[in-house]
């Protein structure tokens, strides 16, 4: 007879998932979702393109944390039923897919409770991501490419929606600079915790002496806004100027000057966008992201403001978090968390869960002993 007693991991695995949906309020959520596409239904939803759109997000959004919460319910269930068949069965073969299924549930599980540690003001809206490469020269632009494909990898394995906004490609290899938005609930909150400074150390591909080379990247992470259009911006503090989309090697991709390129005066923040069709919808993108950024800049002022009133000196995390060793040892290690892997390869496919759910406890845990 085989020996399937997982009571005590199903148990606990219960119990979490309680937890979890009395944070999230599964209640609320579903009365949100009636509320939302009574408003999606409405015949004249899209006059008003802006509203339409944060109707149809929040929508989304809350859909997909309600599937997520009572799919892991259906399958504990189903796995019950399972485990129950196996052993009436002394099935070796269905006792080994409950074995999986449990793990997997577990992961999952897991994952949610680290979402419940997202109560950020804006940690459950979408992400704009920005990556720039830093010193290092074409290994540098080549890592900062390597980033772009990791963060893209990861959203596209959990099913999350991805636009590429800007890319500067690089006169060598790899690019000077890419921002792409995430559009999932809580990006911002899950990615936040990846922002800093990333190291790489490799025998470079570039040289021919065989010699190790150090580069750098810097990874932004700022939420979507809607309520960004708010910010008044005098059209003499902008610079705009419109040129070509182009690809990589500089050849053209697009025949009319239809990208744009917002300069604000005041704080020297420069808005890329090259994404869109036509030079109108670049420039309101661009406009809408520099509104962001204004809006958080602002924010910033305000908190480091009553920072100094307090007479706060606290430390802050740090600017480089993490390295990517790709010489002599194989590994990937935060510097905050001290999570690792020996395994850059599946890192830089995507593999990034358990170094984001150890940020986000690591940050749980500062914040509760500040």
């Amino acid at each position: 007879m085989l020996d399937l007693d997982f009571s005590a991991r199903i148990r606990a695995l219960r119990a979490t998932y309680a937890d979890i949906a009395a944070v999230t309020d599964l209640p609320r959520l579903e009365r949100e979702i009636v509320e939302l596409e009574e408003q999606a239904a409405a015949p004249d939803l899209w006059d008003d393109p802006a509203a339409a759109q944060k109707v149809t997000s929040g929508l989304s959004h809350r859909q997909a944390q309600v599937r997520k919460l009572r799919a892991v319910e259906s399958r504990l269930d189903d796995l019950e039923v399972l485990i129950e068949l196996a052993q009436e069965a002394d099935d070796a073969d269905s006792a080994q897919e409950a074995a999986d299924e449990l793990v997997a549930l577990e992961k999952l599980v897991q994952d949610l409770e680290v979402q419940t540690m997202l109560s950020g003001e804006y940690d459950e809206r979408a992400a704009v991501v920005t990556i720039r490469s830093g010193a290092g020269g074409d290994d540098a632009t080549d890592f900062a490419e390597i980033l772009l494909r990791m963060y893209l990898r990861w959203a596209e394995q959990h099913g999350y929606s991805t636009k590429v906004l800007d890319t500067s490609y690089a006169e060598g290899a790899g690019i000077k600079s890419a921002t792409f938005e995430i559009d999932a609930p809580y990006a911002f909150g899950t990615l936040s915790v990846e922002a800093g400074t990333h190291r790489l150390a490799r025998i470079s591909p570039f040289g021919s002496a065989d010699k190790r080379q150090t580069s750098f990247a810097g990874v932004e992470v700022i939420p979507l806004l809607e309520e960004a259009t708010a910010v008044d911006i005098p059209e003499n503090d902008i610079r705009v100027d419109v040129f070509r989309s182009s690809g990589p090697g500089g050849q053209s991709v697009n025949t009319t000057d239809s990208a744009v390129r917002i300069t604000h005066l005041p704080t020297g923040i420069v808005i890329s966008m090259q994404n869109e069709k036509s030079q109108i919808q670049n420039r309101a993108a661009a406009m809408r992201l520099l509104q962001t950024r204004l809006l958080l800049l602002q924010k910033e002022q305000e908190a480091a403001k009553k920072k100094e009133l307090a007479g706060s000196v606290t430390a802050s995390w740090g600017d480089q978090i993490r390295s990517y060793f790709l010489y002599g040892q194989q590994l990937v290690k935060d510097l905050r968390t001290g999570h690792e892997s020996s395994q850059p390869d599946a890192v830089f496919d995507g593999d990034l869960d358990g170094f984001i759910a150890a940020g986000i406890r690591w940050r749980s845990l500062s914040k509760n002993d500040a």
